[in-house]
């Protein structure tokens, strides 16, 4: 039972930090003008190097925990659960509204219940399956019905978003399957300590510090940045990653329900497409 209340206290504090999230973005990359601040790579390599910078304490006290098996599915979450994913959201923001990919976000169930099946052996049920089409057709048509929900895009937008889904799906499912023996705060930090080089080269590549430099709003766009890599993305994922430790994969990744409606209705109470 006290498991019980507390993936649902998790669920819906995920859902209120991860659909602020899509706005965070977009307020990190544009002015309230409409003049761009960073591009959607500056904000994602900002986001991955201020998490990652966070979590380092908890990482190197966690190394000794690091074998050659854990190492290959670290990699994986830290790929596919982070890094990846950051690039296609903020890239997706630049074509499409947040309550959109709020929206297409919530496909992350239907990829986590067939990888499950598929991957990792897990059974499926008629009640399962209905469940999550249902949610997601429930999720469109209440997203859909609110005013100055916009779906249009270039599909290129739309793809980064449908991959960004699917790279979530297998993290949660290795998290679950192969990396039970580490605790939420291990499993976050680990992952994020093996992207902070890489995203480290990636705020250098992108010209970042020059931005800094040159646009007056920078000051600005970056202190969005901060709270969606250390509340948004570090502290998020920490809660997360308990979640699907504590629940089942499908019940976690039934977070992406709510995340669109979140995602809506700020966008619309902000006017931000």
């Amino acid at each position: 039972m006290k498991k019980t209340i507390e993936s649902w206290v998790l669920l819906f504090l995920l859902a209120l930090i991860w659909g602020s999230s899509f706005i965070l973005m977009k307020k990190g990359m544009f002015s309230d003008y409409g003049e761009m601040i960073f591009t959607d790579s500056q904000v994602a390599s900002m986001r991955m190097f201020i998490a990652s910078v966070v979590l380092l304490p908890i990482a190197f006290r966690s190394m000794k925990k690091i074998n050659k098996r854990r190492l290959l599915y670290l990699f994986l979450v830290a790929l596919c659960g982070n890094f990846l994913p950051a690039f296609l959201f903020t890239y997706a923001e630049t074509g499409i509204s947040s309550g959109f990919t709020g929206m297409l976000n919530s496909l992350t169930p239907i990829f986590a219940l067939l990888i499950g099946f598929f991957f990792f052996r897990d059974r499926l049920n008629r009640i399962q399956i209905l469940g999550v089409f249902i949610g997601f057709v429930g999720v469109t048509l209440l997203v859909t019905s609110g005013k100055g929900f916009t779906i249009s895009g270039d599909l290129k937008y739309v793809l980064a978003v449908v991959f960004a889904t699917l790279c979530y799906a297998v993290s949660m499912n290795i998290i679950k399957n192969k990396l039970q023996c580490l605790s939420s705060f291990e499993i976050a930090a680990l992952s994020f300590l093996l992207i902070f080089i890489p995203s480290g080269i990636m705020i250098i590549y992108t010209d970042l510090f020059q931005v800094f430099q040159s646009n007056i709003h920078a000051k600005e766009g970056v202190v969005f940045v901060l709270v969606l890599a250390v509340v948004g993305t570090a502290f998020a994922l920490i809660l997360f990653n308990k979640l699907v430790a504590i629940s089942s994969v499908l019940f976690a990744s039934s977070v992406t329900y709510l995340i669109p409606v979140v995602a809506a209705l700020i966008g619309v109470h902000c006017n931000i497409n």
